[in-house]
């Protein structure tokens, strides 16, 4: 699929509605989205130890990617509770994030990761996951340039813009 908007609004009429009220009340608070922390990977062979400052801004990304989302109209977050430990993409095999994700009251599932495969290259994937089925709704695959908190920040902008970007009438 081409956007996520659409397919985050299909999410809507996937799930049952418990009369009216309820259904007018789900659209008018926007489509309930898990946004699970991404997974970070550095395979670039660089020398320094850079851990602490891709932490830092995968931390800052997520921040923002939250932070967008819940601006906009369309999207409510939500936030599962993996019980001790945050929520990470790494038990999807297993269901148990999507039964957190639903009891949270989330529609749909947003996973990810980032992989540096060079000093100047990197890979952001996303999937958009349906909570009541697991089936992956989308999945996206974008590059960008540059290891800087103005890449990383560039990226999170131009990945949220693409992720909701309405298609064209």
């Amino acid at each position: 699929m081409r956007h996520l908007v659409p397919v985050l609004a299909s999410c809507l009429w996937l799930t049952p509605a418990c009369g009216r009220a309820e259904e007018s009340r789900a659209k008018a608070q926007g489509v309930a989205v898990a946004v699970i922390d991404f997974d970070y990977i550095d395979t670039s062979g660089e020398e320094r130890d850079q851990r602490m400052e891709h932490a830092a801004r995968l931390g800052g990304f997520m921040n923002a990617l939250r932070g967008d989302l819940a601006k906009s109209a369309a999207f409510r977050i939500v936030t599962p509770t993996c019980g001790s430990e945050p929520c990470e993409s790494a038990s999807l095999g297993d269901g148990s994030l999507l039964g957190s994700a639903r009891a949270a009251g989330a529609d749909i599932v947003l996973v990810g990761g980032v992989h540096k495969m060079s000093t100047l290259v990197q890979w952001a994937e996303i999937m958009v996951i349906d909570a009541a089925s697991g089936r992956v709704l989308d999945k996206k695959l974008f590059s960008f340039r540059g290891d800087t908190d103005e890449a990383w920040r560039r990226a999170e902008a131009f990945i949220f813009d693409e992720m909701t970007a309405r298609p064209p009438s």
